[in-house]
């Protein structure tokens, strides 16, 4: 399967909650547009994801950045990595963070650095995409060499990844109006680890409270609430829920003319006519007395 695109119609955490709900194993190709003033070749790239989850993501395919990573903080260097993932029978199957660790040369806390450095910080400044492609295509065998071996839904990573985000002009067109409201898609509580506010908001999800209002009765501002909107949209926690005001109805202008006001009423010129149900019970009166 070849799903391909452009972030103008279809921004990425859209993409990332497309392939979390799906369940997608693939790798994701993002291509940017490069500045007009540069020479240099367009930046790719890549993010790999496994049934739904995010594994792994990086600017190369050589399967080496990971590698890099640990060797540039100065971790374990490029030639000891490389000599024990000849020796080691793990390095065939499992990926190269959960090697390193089984070997003691790596600790869990650093692995978690590794994948946050890796995966969120990357994903959320490609959230700020506005003109680029993208492409995701299925792939049958893992890349063990740029996998730490921790894993996060692409959901969950959307969700930290709109937190942290801080310029939202690329996703501007895309969050709701001031005047919608949110309706809940599901009765129970979401299972996501949502924060204080996003909480405050969700518990609006009834569709009968404009946004605007949220941001009133919440003391936010309503670009903030306005965001959060969009981040349980997104996430398929809400949808938009528009509602009909007054002010929304369109004033129908009158443009027949003005009838007269009449002041007395004209004798009519023909004499109202007898219904056949009177004539008929008449008759049988009649009859009824000639007995």
């Amino acid at each position: 399967m070849s799903i391909t695109g452009n972030f103008a119609d279809f921004s990425l955490p859209e993409l990332l909650q497309f392939l979390d709900q799906g369940k997608k194993t693939g790798i994701l190709h993002i291509e940017l547009s490069s500045d007009k003033n540069q020479t240099n070749a367009k930046q790719i790239y890549y993010i790999w994801l496994h049934q739904g989850r995010v594994i792994g993501a990086s600017d190369r395919l050589d399967h080496q950045g990971l590698t890099l990573m640990i060797a540039q903080r100065g971790w374990i260097s490029e030639r000891v990595i490389s000599r024990v993932t000849q020796i080691s029978s793990c390095f065939i199957n499992a990926p190269l963070g959960l090697c390193l660790k089984s070997q003691g040369l790596v600790q869990p806390e650093q692995l978690k650095l590794l994948f946050n450095s890796q995966v969120l910080r990357p994903v959320c400044a490609l959230f700020q995409i506005k003109d680029g492609q993208f492409k995701f295509e299925a792939i049958s065998t893992l890349p063990l060499g740029e996998m730490t071996g921790l894993s996060m839904s692409a959901t969950e990573v959307i969700l930290i990844g709109l937190r942290a985000l801080r310029d939202w002009r690329a996703l501007a067109e895309k969050l709701p109006d001031p005047t919608s409201g949110l309706s809940g898609l599901s009765a129970k509580q979401p299972r996501l680890h949502l924060n204080a506010q996003e909480w405050q908001v969700w518990e609006f999800a009834n569709g009968e409270v404009s946004l605007e209002k949220i941001a009133s009765q919440l003391n936010l501002s309503v670009e903030t609430v306005l965001q959060i909107a969009f981040r349980l949209i997104v996430v398929g926690l809400a949808e938009e829920h528009f509602m009909v005001t007054a002010a929304s109805i369109p004033m129908i202008e009158d443009s027949h003319p003005e009838i007269p006001l009449v002041t007395s009423v004209p004798e009519p010129t023909q004499k109202p006519s007898v219904s056949q149900s009177f004539l008929k019970n008449l008759v049988g009166f009649l009859r009824s007395k000639t007995i």
